[in-house]
């Protein structure tokens, strides 16, 4: 059985890693934070150092990142008028309770994997900026969890759409 160090000797060098030494503990804080070195087990671990200095902020944060994923991804703006869409076919159709439970859910998964993959994108594209076969399983795989996202959706969609259009539908074509 190999071993994680095996593995990693035996690997072609095609992608070589850069350490970054930790820095004082001071020029890890966040903007705005005033305070001093912390003791306990922050002080031991720079990066809980670098945590928001209130609540407030990390909300802002947050907030930023749903902003450049909306405005610099065009799947997610794509899936956002898709859901704004379905959202309009649920209120004309006054889809139930739990039919909008199972709506919400699916359009916030397929939101929620398609900024993981934007995320996971700018850490490969941070961490390997030269092409590597690991890095492309990484973005593939992401790409891959959005897309099965995307296929529950239309399936949740179909099952809970496709009930009061098809009645329409039928009618519709009886008349012509």
């Amino acid at each position: 059985m190999e071993t994680k160090s095996q593995f990693m000797e035996d690997r072609p060098k095609t992608h070589t890693a850069t350490v970054i030494e930790p820095h004082p503990p001071n020029a890890l804080e966040r903007d705005g934070d005033a305070g001093g070195h912390e003791s306990g087990p922050a002080s031991h671990n720079p990066h809980l150092l670098r945590r928001s200095p209130n609540r407030l902020a990390s909300f802002s944060y947050a907030i930023a990142g749903i902003g450049h994923l909306f405005r610099t991804q065009r799947n997610a703006q794509i899936h956002a008028a898709i859901s704004m869409a379905v959202v309009v076919a649920g209120l004309l159709f006054q889809v139930e309770r739990l039919e909008w439970l199972a709506l919400v859910l699916t359009i916030m998964l397929v939101l929620a994997t398609e900024g993981i993959n934007t995320a996971i994108e700018a850490v490969v594209d941070l961490a390997s900026p030269q092409r590597h076969p690991l890095a492309k399983i990484a973005k593939d795989v992401a790409a891959g969890t959005v897309l099965m996202a995307a296929i529950g959706a239309v399936l949740v969609g179909m099952l809970v759409f496709l009930p009061r259009i098809w009645p329409l539908l039928i009618g519709w074509l009886a008349v012509q």
